[in-house]
């Protein structure tokens, strides 16, 4: 059994397959999660030739019963984990807040809001067998509701009002349970990858995936002295 074994949502591609790759280079078990079998189960062939320990295990965070099969199935071949990263996450609202249905912002908070409560929960029975547990939330910087009220704020305040909303709502529950774990020994901290280029944002982002997976891996791997219940960018703490 691999010293340490972690598991990442959307993990297919963009930061989730980059999260992986750079877990899995430090010697890491890392299971990769995503939804879709086939895709899933192709990054994982790629990483695999490249001589990294990954396996592929398939979950919708939308769906409870899928949640739970793979938690069920992690218990059956492992019966612990040590690092989740909860990278699965949408942004649908690329326009004004003003044109926001509810129904678009239901289906982003259904993903990037309870989508993490559901993984969260389910798993919690296998970090607290864990002596090291850590706990990641990718975040983003449109989640700081106190850039985002600066009145010359450098973020867009325009748009993308379910999706922000929706990280700042993920903020607090890295908070709450980061707060309610201490007692286990599991820190909890939310990531800021920066405007990374992936499909989310058609690649107009001007960092790297390789970059923007550098502060949830140092978070996925924090010592036992380092910090719980923040925010972080690749700059240090950043502000809620």
């Amino acid at each position: 059994m691999a010293e340490t074994i972690a598991f990442v949502t959307g993990a297919n591609k963009g930061l989730g397959r980059e999260v992986s790759r750079q877990l899995a280079g430090k010697g890491i078990l890392v299971l990769m999660g995503a939804r879709d079998s086939e895709r899933g189960m192709k990054a994982v062939e790629e990483l695999r030739a490249q001589g990294l320990p990954v396996e592929f295990i398939q979950i919708d965070v939308n769906s409870q019963p899928s949640v739970d099969k793979a938690a069920d199935e992690i218990v059956r071949r492992y019966g612990r984990l040590d690092i989740l990263v909860n990278n699965a996450g949408i942004a649908l609202d690329w326009f004004s807040g003003l044109e926001l249905t509810a129904e678009v912002l239901q289906k982003t908070f259904e993903t990037n809001v309870f989508g993490v409560f559901r993984v969260t929960k389910a798993f919690l029975p296998l970090l607290k067998k864990s002596e090291h547990g850590r706990i990641v939330n990718m975040s983003s910087g449109l989640g700081s509701i106190t850039r985002k009220a600066e009145p010359n704020s450098p973020l867009p305040v325009d748009i993308l009002l379910a999706y922000s909303s929706s990280k700042a709502a993920l903020n607090m529950m890295t908070v709450q349970f980061a707060n309610e774990l201490k007692g286990f020994g599991i820190k909890v901290n939310s990531a800021n990858p920066g405007f990374t280029a992936t499909d989310m944002n058609q690649h107009r982002g001007p960092r790297t995936v390789e970059q923007g997976a550098a502060t949830p891996v140092r978070l996925a791997l924090l010592l036992d002295d380092g910090p719980t219940a923040g925010v972080f960018s690749d700059d240090g703490p950043e502000p809620w």
